[in-house]
């Protein structure tokens, strides 16, 4: 059995670093948004819908089985969850709780269900366009920004391709006359039998599932989910029924033939980058319950 890994206090201060930068890159802009009041219908979703706050975002962990040595490692001890250890700073295993274990397990049983699926690449992103279905107005979720079809336009896509929503956390938005238009019937307890790889909210979770895990996940890991977060995002709205190009970001049309091309190209495409991030979280997972590290 091999012993924890330790890293100097050179090499873990570096890492933090640049994580720290890599993050600011979107909590910087979204601070900066924020205090002028100003809302983005296409970012504000990465820390609004997810509840990890952008300070978290920033702050570096190095995960299980790894001791930050030098005195400058003790500021961790500040935080919950750190030990000093002679070797220096580290996760306690005894602060991976009983909740924590269930939150593994659950992580662990989605995503390896999850990824034992072929991605299905056929929903087009209709799960946006049944959130605004035969809504008024004024009641449309983004309305600072226009339907780019208008209100009938959006109702004639909607009723016209059949929508195969499996993802719990977005079918539960859609209206009430969009519900028995799907084909799938997603509550909370059928999630592990319906999730599949080639969702599109399914790759934007794993950000979810990567910082449920905190502080016991790597930083690195959680950077990395988030960014693909944010890419994935870009497509679910360029391909949503709003009208984006006030914010810089140009139609996927899937209401075309065309455009569900372009969209189910893309959507592979997400689905082979999130495969081995949910590799990562499934080993990550079993690493912590197995109780070695």
């Amino acid at each position: 059995m091999t012993g924890p890994l330790v890293l100097a206090e050179p090499d873990w201060q570096a890492r933090q670093a640049e994580h720290v930068e890599r993050m600011r890159a979107w909590t910087v802009p979204h601070q900066e948004r924020r205090a002028r009041g100003e809302k983005h219908p296409v970012l504000d979703f990465l820390f609004t819908y997810y509840s990890y706050r952008p300070g978290h975002l920033e702050r570096w962990q190095p995960g299980p089985g790894v001791v930050l040595a030098g005195p400058a490692a003790r500021r961790f001890l500040d935080r919950p969850a750190f030990v000093e250890t002679a070797a220096g700073v580290t996760l306690d295993p005894a602060a991976f709780t009983e909740r924590r274990v269930r939150t593994a397990e659950f992580v662990l049983r989605l995503l390896d269900a999850t990824a034992s699926r072929s991605p299905r690449l056929s929903c087009f992103g209709l799960h946006e366009w049944a959130m605004v279905y035969r809504e008024p107005a004024d009641s449309v979720r983004h309305s600072q920004v226009p339907l780019r079809l208008g209100s009938a336009g959006t109702d004639t896509v909607v009723e016209s391709l059949e929508i195969r929503c499996g993802h719990y956390d977005a079918f539960r938005f859609f209206t009430d006359p969009a519900r028995p238009r799907n084909t799938l019937e997603p509550v909370r307890e059928n999630q592990v039998e319906l999730e599949q790889p080639g969702c599109l909210h399914a790759n934007m979770d794993l950000f979810k599932w990567a910082y449920k895990l905190d502080p016991f996940v790597p930083a690195e890991l959680v950077a990395d989910c988030f960014e693909l977060a944010s890419d994935v995002r870009e497509l679910d709205m360029r391909a949503s029924p709003y009208d984006l190009l006030a914010y810089g970001y140009s139609p996927v049309r899937i209401e075309t033939p065309e455009g569900r091309a372009e969209y189910a190209r893309a959507q592979g495409g997400f689905a082979r980058r999130a495969a081995p991030l949910r590799a990562r979280l499934i080993a990550l997972c079993r690493h912590l319950l197995g109780g070695t590290w």
